[in-house]
């Protein structure tokens, strides 16, 4: 697998498409980072992180409006890619739906939303955009 955080949004967008209420991803630091972004932010209902074997799991319950059983996510879209990665100074930040959605920050303070780096003051890579 070349793009292990593609690999990861991309479970997660199939998983909302398909209805399901709970996804399963392979486990990295960056990727319980994200995960844990989109549970603050209500993106997502819970998270566990599972140690088993080398790498471990992250299970992910997903959100739905219980009315109308629409998804929290409308849109989850990588924004770097390994061959052409994207960085963004604090000014240059993007504005996702003019503030409405949330684009992840990989930083050299670690990986946070739009709106933390642009409070700090800190630019990095963009990773993906949710709304």
């Amino acid at each position: 697998m070349t793009d292990p955080i593609a690999d990861y949004l991309t479970r997660v967008r199939n998983a909302i498409m398909a209805k399901h209420r709970v996804v399963e991803v392979p486990a990295s630091n960056i990727k319980r980072d994200i995960t844990k972004i989109l549970f603050e932010k209500g993106y997502i209902l819970n998270y566990k992180f599972e140690e088993n074997g080398p790498q471990g799991n992250i299970k992910i319950a997903l959100k739905y409006n219980p009315e109308t059983k629409h998804p929290a996510i409308k849109s989850i879209e990588r924004a770097s890619k390994p061959g052409l990665r994207k960085y963004a100074g604090s000014k240059e930040l993007p504005r996702v739906l003019n503030g409405l959605g949330i684009a992840i920050i990989s930083t050299s303070q670690g990986v946070m939303t739009d709106k933390e780096a642009r409070e700090k003051g800190i630019g990095g890579e963009v990773i993906c955009y949710v709304y």
